[in-house]
C-alpha cells in the first residue's frame, strides 16, 4: 500500500510512499500526523506527473536563494517591510549554505535554529544567542514565502516549513508611564533645541496612540478641525482620530506638507535619554502603550481601542484589558472565602437539581 499507518506511537505515524515514475524511478516517502495528509500528498505527487507523462520526474533543483528573489520581485517588494523580510531571509539562506530548496527538511532548520548566533543582527552583540522573537519572526517568514509561491502555482511541493513549531515566549512587559512621568518627560525634551517638535510630536502620540512614525511624519494635509487622519500605516488602514482643540490649536499650520522638521531617530533619541530605565525595546512603544493603558483604565471600551489602535485582530488589542477598572473583580467578590451570599451546602444544591427534574 502506499498509504499506511506504521502504528510506532509517533506523532506522524500515517506513511506516503509512491513512485511517481513506476518502481524503477525515484521513490518518494513522508510521514503525515493523519491518513487524510497522506492521501492529499500521494494524490498532489502522482498527478504532478500525469499532467506531463512525457517529462517523467524532473526534480526541481532550484537553490533556496532563486526562490527568495524570486518571491521578492513578484510579491515582496510591494510589502511595507518586504525589503528588511528579504534581506534577513538571504541572510538566513547563506547560514543555510543555499540549500536546493527542495532538500530543504523541517530538520534541517531546527537544528540550524538552535546553533544560529547574531552575526551583527540588531543592536545584539555578534556572536550572542539570537532572541526567540527574531527565530520566530525568520520562521514564519520563510514559511510566508512558501505559501505564496505555492498559492501562484511557482512552487510544485509542500511548504517545507510546515510542522515545526515556533518557540515558547513569554508574554513581553507593556511599560507605560504615569501621569507624573509624563510631566517629567515634557520637561526633559522642552530642553532641547527642537524642544517644542518634540513636545508635540509626544502630545501626539499620547492623545491618539499614535505610533512615534506616525506622528513625525504628519501632514497638514491630515490635520482638519478637531482631527488627525493617519495614512499609509502599519496596518494598511486609514484612521480618523478626534483631538482637543487645545492641541488642534498647537498643531495647525497652514501648509499641506510637513508639520515637523525633525525625523524618527532624534524622536528616539530624546525619549531614551528621557527615559534610561526602560526595558530594551519599550522606548518605540511607550507613548502609544501609555495612551492604551491609561484608555483602558479610565473605562474606555476594548472595541473603540481597537478602533483608535488600528488594529485588525482584537487580540493585539487585548493586551490592554486588565487595565479596565473591573477587570476580572469577581475574582474578589465570587471566591470561596468571600461569596458568603453563595454558601450553601454540596448535598442542598444536588438535591435541589434532583428535584428541579
Amino acid at each position: 500500500m502506499s498509504v499506511r499507518n506504521l502504528k510506532d506511537g509517533s506523532k506522524k505515524p500515517w506513511i506516503c510512499e509512491c513512485y511517481p515514475t513506476g518502481r524503477e524511478g525515484k521513490r518518494i516517502r513522508k510521514r503525515f500526523a493523519t491518513k487524510g495528509e497522506a492521501t492529499a500528498f500521494e494524490t498532489f505527487t502522482m498527478k504532478t506527473i500525469d499532467d506531463k507523462p512525457w517529462l517523467g520526474a524532473k526534480e526541481d533543483k532550484r537553490p533556496l536563494s532563486e526562490l527568495l528573489t524570486l518571491w521578492f520581485n513578484l510579491h515582496g517588494k510591494h510589502l511595507r517591510s518586504g525589503v528588511t523580510t528579504y534581506r534577513r531571509l538571504m541572510m538566513v539562506c547563506e547560514e543555510l549554505n543555499d540549500p536546493i530548496a527542495l532538500r530543504l527538511t523541517p530538520t534541517d532548520f531546527v537544528h540550524y535554529r538552535a546553533n544560529r548566533k547574531t552575526r551583527g543582527r540588531g543592536t545584539g552583540r555578534s556572536g550572542g544567542e539570537l532572541s526567540p522573537a527574531s527565530h520566530n519572526f525568520d520562521q514564519l517568514s520563510l514559511q510566508g514565502v512558501f505559501n505564496h509561491l505555492i498559492e501562484i502555482k511557482e512552487w510544485d511541493y509542500p511548504n517545507p516549513m510546515l510542522g515545526i513549531k515556533k518557540i515558547k515566549t513569554g508574554e513581553s512587559e507593556l511599560t507605560f508611564l504615569s501621569k507624573a512621568q509624563i510631566d517629567d518627560l515634557l520637561l526633559f525634551v522642552s530642553k532641547s533645541p527642537i524642544g517644542d517638535q518634540l513636545s508635540s510630536i509626544i502630545k501626539i502620540c499620547l492623545s491618539t496612540g499614535a505610533r512615534i512614525m506616525e506622528a513625525v511624519s504628519l501632514q497638514g494635509s491630515q490635520l482638519s478641525e478637531y482631527k488627525i487622519t493617519y495614512i499609509n500605516t502599519k496596518g494598511k488602514r486609514n484612521r480618523t482620530i478626534p483631538i482637543s482643540k487645545e492641541l488642534y490649536d498647537e498643531l495647525y499650520q497652514p501648509t499641506s506638507g510637513r508639520v515637523f522638521t525633525c525625523g524618527y531617530g532624534v524622536v528616539h533619541k530624546w525619549l531614551t535619554l528621557a527615559l534610561p530605565d526602560l526595558p530594551k525595546g519599550q522606548s518605540t512603544h511607550v507613548l502609544r502603550h501609555t495612551f492604551a493603558s491609561h484608555f483602558m483604565m479610565n473605562g474606555g471600551n476594548i472595541l473603540v481601542l481597537q478602533k483608535i489602535l488600528g488594529h485588525q485582530d482584537i487580540k493585539q488589542t487585548m493586551a490592554y484589558s486588565h487595565f479596565a477598572p473591573d477587570h476580572l473583580n469577581d475574582a474578589v467578590s465570587l471566591n470561596p472565602l468571600n461569596a458568603t451570599k453563595y454558601d450553601i451546602k454540596y448535598g442542598d444544591k444536588v438535591a435541589a437539581a434532583v428535584n428541579n427534574h
